[in-house]
């Protein structure tokens, strides 16, 4: 988990160039501000901080930190406003299974969470929120113009997003969870499990290339076979206007991803 607060102290220490001075402006004491950042060091497993004649100032790796948590706040910001909103409309009873649920949202849940465990292992956790804000959006559109508050996969979402956003807004996500019915807390949910079935593509995104410039973007299936996605991005009315009267010397397939026409 990315301690905002010791990243908070971290921010605090680089602009003020010493820990006393960072504890003043955050009302702490030095050695609490001390503490934070060395919970930051251990849960990086690098130094943020060197110390440079009297003062402090970031590491590189404290640097990139820095930036990451600014854009990981400003996201976060962004999102808490509807995040109440989302968990007051979940309207299925807790506990209720999955199955049968919109397959379309449960996929985007389902790799949201898969990428989340890989991102976390990586202290990407601003990408882990942009993550979040995806799925908490494609729920938002299934309970306005999709199946509703009522279906079991909205719930399986809502649930997600508290149980990620854990990870960087512990109390946030406590309020989003029960807001859900659920009882406190969050933390010892565990990690949401993902049906490997609903990690296979149904569809995959086909680009088509004519002199080298995208003319066409096809949804095709995973396994397509080359001379069918070829005749597909042939026929198509936008690739065919790109060619024109021009004759076509070659056509480059590489299932199921690209087509380049080359005249």
């Amino acid at each position: 988990m990315l301690d905002l607060d010791a990243l908070t102290a971290l921010r605090a220490v680089a602009e003020h160039g010493s820990v006393s001075a960072a504890a003043t402006s955050l009302g702490f004491t030095p050695s609490a501000v001390s503490q934070q950042v060395k919970r930051l060091e251990r849960q990086t497993g690098v130094a943020l901080l060197e110390r440079v004649g009297r003062g402090v100032i970031l590491t590189g790796a404290g640097r990139h930190l820095v930036d990451e948590g600014g854009r990981l706040l400003t996201d976060l910001e962004r999102l808490e406003s509807g995040l109440h909103r989302l968990s007051g409309d979940v309207t299925s009873a807790p506990g209720t299974p999955a199955d049968g649920g919109d397959v379309a949202l449960r996929r985007v849940t389902a790799r949201t969470v898969h990428d989340a465990a890989e991102l976390v292992e990586s202290y990407r956790f601003n990408v882990v929120v942009a993550r979040v804000m995806e799925l908490v959006n494609a729920t938002r559109k299934a309970i306005d113009s999709g199946p509703g508050g009522a279906d079991p996969a909205v719930r399986e979402a809502a649930e997600a997003v508290a149980v990620l956003l854990s990870l960087v807004a512990p109390y946030v996500a406590e309020e989003m969870w029960e807001r859900l019915g659920h009882e406190p807390t969050v933390a010892r949910a565990g990690w949401p499990a993902v049906d490997p079935a609903l990690l296979v593509e149904d569809t995959v995104t086909a680009v088509v290339q004519v002199k080298g410039k995208v003319k066409a973007r096809l949804e095709v299936a995973p396994d397509i076979a080359e001379a069918d996605l070829e005749a597909l991005a042939l026929a198509d009315a936008d690739v065919q206007r790109a060619i024109g009267d021009a004759a076509v010397r070659k056509v480059i397939v590489r299932a199921p991803k690209l087509v380049n026409v080359v005249v």
